[in-house]
């Protein structure tokens, strides 16, 4: 999660950069505690050491018939004191990793600094808004009249924020989905992989899920959660690995299911299909070099403002400031969409770079010509389904109803132009 040997070097630069996410400082406690650690552990070295020079000594007495009950009474002794220094290594160790855990990444000097996302800074726009001669409608709105997109029986079935999709919205969110897939694994190098939908807890901690984000997602009785992105288990499938150097970079993606439980996000965003629990992600993982992060995190972004692009989509780059800025994250960019029915910017993909973070975690390293290094990882949505859907939708909607389809879709829409 963190450098520990960097941050003893400079506790002062450790807390200058919690300070520009609104952190206190803790760095110095964390160098006390882990100089308490190093010299608990120190001490049990040396008692180690004496235990075993006792333990000849014993020996060598009993077989010469000498009297060794001292020598016993000491080492019993010593074991007393050997379990103590063991015990207290091991608490200062959890405490020095909880709080590590709980501490959010370094933000990359390029990040502007700010509080919210009113401060966050647009790097670029691309399209123009549609003007409409008539007042566009919002997706759901559009939906429900087409009587494709079915809230009442979804609410039946699951409750809150969940739809039923028929007909050609149903097939629509299908060609979104390929078409996104089939982009990314031809034109930008992307492996298609069909991930499980259930991980255990390894590959959320190491993927920076678990434990701030536990009330995000949900848990099965058995233990294990659904991913909320399948960005946990395309990276944490490098997890404990230490990879060839040549093996890199490893460009990943999935189109598949996500499950958030939306938590605090009560009242917000309620009708239609913006925020919901379950929905489906293309998400594209890159785990690289970490001289090559950077030139990544670029190729990641534009490879996701492609799709947005050939949809002929109006959307802007973001560069999200400090106080935006995910707790993995080193880095972000989110690409908002235009949505003409609500006249809002609208979130639609965010891809960050976590640097050697989630490596950390995971202890996900490759072979530098120095010996073992932490690689470093990358996430970004290429794009999220619905959210993509729903720009779609209002974007290219008709006055009488229907839905012109883009024209890059076609073909997986079965040579279908129009929706109603």
């Amino acid at each position: 999660m963190h450098d520990l040997k960097a941050l003893r070097a400079d506790p002062a630069a450790f807390d200058a950069a919690l300070e520009r996410r609104g952190l206190s400082p803790v760095g110095q406690k964390i160098v006390s505690e882990d100089e308490e650690r190093r010299a608990a552990l120190a001490a049990l070295q040396e008692a180690q050491a004496t235990r075993k020079t006792l333990a000849k000594e014993i020996g060598q007495g009993k077989r010469t018939g000498a009297d060794t009950s001292a020598l016993e009474a000491q080492a019993v002794e010593l074991r007393d004191r050997i379990t103590g220094l063991e015990e207290r290594a091991a608490i200062i160790e959890k405490s020095i990793d909880d709080v590590l855990a709980s501490l959010p990444n370094q933000l990359d000097p390029s990040v502007p600094d700010g509080k919210s996302e009113d401060e966050n800074v647009v790097v670029h726009y691309r399209g123009e808004k549609r003007e409409f001669t008539f007042e566009p409608k919002q997706h759901f709105e559009l939906g429900e009249a087409l009587g494709l997109m079915d809230f009442p029986t979804a609410a039946k079935l699951s409750g809150t924020r969940f739809v039923v999709l028929r007909g050609a919205l149903a097939r629509l969110e299908r060609a979104l989905g390929q078409f996104m897939l089939d982009t990314h694994t031809t034109e930008f190098g992307y492996s298609e992989t069909s991930v499980p939908l259930l991980v255990n807890d390894d590959a959320m901690y190491g993927t920076d899920k678990l434990p701030k984000f536990a009330e995000d997602s949900f848990r099965t009785e058995d233990g294990r959660w659904l991913i909320p992105t399948a960005e946990v288990p395309l990276t944490a499938s490098v997890m404990g690995d230490i990879l060839p150097a040549d093996a890199l970079p490893i460009r990943l993606t999935a189109l598949s299911q996500c499950f958030r439980s939306e938590a605090g996000s009560a009242g917000r965003d309620v009708r239609g299909m913006l925020r919901q629990h379950q929905f489906t992600k293309c998400e594209l993982v890159s785990i690289v070099k970490p001289e090559d992060s950077d030139a990544e995190h670029e190729r990641m972004t534009q490879a996701a403002e492609t799709i947005l692009e050939r949809l002929g989509i109006t959307f802007r780059r973001i560069l999200l400031c400090a106080g935006d800025t995910g707790f993995g994250a080193a880095k972000t960019y989110d690409l908002e969409a235009w949505i003409p029915g609500q006249q809002a910017w609208r979130e639609i993909s965010s891809c960050s770079n976590t640097r050697a973070f989630q490596a950390r975690r995971m202890k996900a390293r490759y072979r530098s010509e120095n010996g073992p290094a932490f690689v470093n990882t990358l996430n970004g949505s290429g794009l999220a389904v619905g959210r993509t859907m729903i720009a779609v939708m209002e974007t290219y909607q008709n006055e009488d109803g229907s839905i012109t389809i883009p024209e890059v879709l076609r073909s997986y829409m079965g040579g279908l132009t129009r929706i109603g």
